[in-house]
């Protein structure tokens, strides 16, 4: 019988890929390449993000 696989709540903003690595263009003394790493600010580096609330209108 088939699994079924758990929906996970992934970031809209980073796609769940909540860190990547931008290269500066430069090289450091042993040649290696000068990176930043950079979080997603939405999920703050976890990857998933919390469920949307819904707003009803009451009334009218």
């Amino acid at each position: 019988m088939p699994q079924h696989a758990q929906n996970t709540r992934v970031c809209r903003d980073c796609d769940g890929f909540a860190t990547a690595a931008i290269t500066t263009g430069t090289r450091h003394t042993d040649g290696t390449r000068a990176t930043l790493r950079v979080t997603c600010p939405t999920c703050k580096g976890n990857g998933t993000s919390a469920p949307v609330t819904l707003l009803y209108r009451a009334g009218r």
